[in-house]
C-alpha cells in the first residue's frame, strides 16, 4: 500500500491574515512540501498540471526533476497530466527523461483536466475530449514500447519512422494511472490496458465513485488482466489534523469557508459527512480512511490533499509530521493486514522491471 500527498498548486489568500503568497513562494513551498513528504515517511508526491491562475504547476516534469535531485525514495507522480492538450510525443520524452533522472521513481496520472479554456489555448476542441484522451494515449503507449513508430490519427500530424528519446529506463515505461471524476470511458480505457484507475474521491459522494470503480474492476477482469479485486485502484482524500479534534475544526474552518473551490457552499460539517474530508484527531483520520476499503475494496494507493485553501507552509509541514508519525503507520499496518495475498501491491519501477524480465525468460524458454 502506498501513501502520499498530491497538490493542485493553488495560490490562495490566507483568510486568517489576508496574505497571499507570490508565485515564487508557492512554487518553493511545493518543493519544500515534497521534501517533507519523504522525510515524514510518505511514499508518493504528486503534482497537478494547470495552465491558468491561480495555479502555478504548469510544468510538472520540471518541478519533479528538481525534487528528484533532492530525494532518494519518494515516488514522483502527477495528479493530472493532460493527455488531451499535451502532445503524446512530448509526454513520452519528458517522462522518460524524468525516469532516468529519478532512477525509476516515476509514474503519472492521465486526465482531461477540469479547465475548459485550456483546450483552445493548446489548439484543441473540448468537445473532442474523450476521443483525444483515447487516441493520444494509444500513441503514447506505442512510443514507449516500440523503438520505431509509424502512426497516423485524427488529432496530430502523422509519424514516420519516429523514435522517442530517451527510451524508457530499463525498457520499462512509467506506470500509468487514469484519473476521472465522472467518465466511464476513462475507467474503460484504464481497464483495457491493465493500467491503474485513480478516483479523485474528493467532491462527489461515495456512491458515485463506487459505481466508477466497480465498473473499472469488472472491465479489468473482462480484459483478462486478473480478477476484479486485483485491479489497481488509487483514491484521493483530504485531511486536516491536530492532536485534539476541536482544535482541528476551529483552525481549519476559516480556510474551508473561504476556499475558492468549495467555500461558501455546504457547511464544513455537511462536507465532512458527504465526502472523504476528515477534520480532527489522528485517530479520526485513521478511522475514516479505513472505511474507504469497505466502500471500494482493497486498493493500492492513497493520496491526501494537504496544502490547499491558503494554508500556510508552516501548517502544512506540521500536518505532514502528524500524518507521517501518527496516521500512516497505523493505516499501513491495518490495510496490509486486511489485504488478501492475491491482491497486488502498487506497481513500482522495480516490480515492473522484474515482471518484464520474467516474461522475457518465459518467452525464451518456449
Amino acid at each position: 500500500m502506498q501513501f502520499g500527498i498530491f497538490t493542485v498548486g493553488d495560490v490562495t489568500t490566507d483568510p486568517t491574515n489576508g496574505t497571499t503568497p507570490t508565485e515564487h513562494e508557492r512554487i518553493k513551498a511545493m518543493v519544500r512540501i515534497a521534501l517533507k513528504a519523504e522525510e515524514a515517511g510518505l511514499d508518493v508526491f504528486a503534482t497537478g498540471e494547470h495552465h491558468n491562475p491561480p495555479f502555478v504547476p504548469s510544468s510538472p516534469t520540471t518541478m519533479l526533476g528538481h525534487i528528484a535531485a533532492q530525494t532518494s525514495k519518494l515516488i514522483l507522480s502527477t495528479s493530472t497530466t493532460l493527455i488531451t492538450t499535451n502532445d503524446p510525443v512530448k509526454i513520452a520524452e519528458d517522462f522518460a527523461m524524468l525516469q532516468h533522472l529519478a532512477d525509476g521513481r516515476v509514474d503519472l496520472m492521465m486526465g482531461r483536466g477540469n479547465t475548459g479554456p485550456v483546450y483552445p489555448w493548446f489548439g484543441q476542441d473540448i468537445r473532442q475530449g474523450i476521443p483525444l484522451a483515447i487516441e493520444n494515449y494509444a500513441l503514447l503507449r506505442r512510443l514507449w514500447r516500440e523503438d520505431v513508430v509509424d502512426w497516423s490519427g485524427k488529432f496530430r500530424t502523422p509519424l514516420q519512422g519516429f523514435t522517442s528519446t530517451p527510451r524508457p529506463l530499463d525498457g520499462v515505461p512509467p506506470f500509468v494511472w487514469h484519473g476521472s471524476i465522472r467518465s466511464p470511458e476513462i475507467a474503460e480505457q484504464a481497464a483495457y490496458y491493465g493500467d491503474g484507475f485513480f478516483a479523485n474521491h474528493i467532491f462527489w459522494p461515495t456512491s458515485h465513485f463506487q459505481q466508477l470503480i466497480s465498473f473499472y474492476r469488472q472491465r479489468f477482469e473482462h480484459y483478462g488482466h486478473g480478477s476484479a479485486d486485483q485491479a489497481i485502484v488509487g483514491l484521493g482524500g483530504q485531511a486536516f489534523i491536530r492532536p485534539k479534534s476541536q482544535d482541528a475544526w476551529n483552525e481549519f474552518r476559516p480556510y474551508f469557508d473561504n476556499a475558492p473551490v468549495y467555500g461558501h457552499g455546504p457547511s464544513l460539517e455537511e462536507f465532512t459527512e458527504q465526502t472523504p474530508l476528515t477534520v480532527g484527531s489522528p485517530q479520526e483520520v485513521i478511522d475514516k480512511t479505513l472505511t474507504f476499503r469497505e466502500n471500494f475494496g482493497d486498493y493500492q494507493r492513497q493520496l491526501f490533499l494537504m496544502d490547499h485553501a491558503g494554508l500556510p507552509l508552516k501548517t502544512v509541514l506540521e500536518q505532514l509530521d502528524l500524518l507521517g508519525e501518527h496516521v500512516i503507520p497505523v493505516l499501513r499496518k491495518e490495510l496490509d493486514a486486511r489485504r488478501p495475498a492475491h491482491v497486488p501491491d502498487a506497481p513500482t519501477h522495480a516490480s515492473l522491471k522484474a515482471a518484464a524480465s520474467n516474461s522475457a525468460s518465459v518467452e525464451a524458454s518456449v
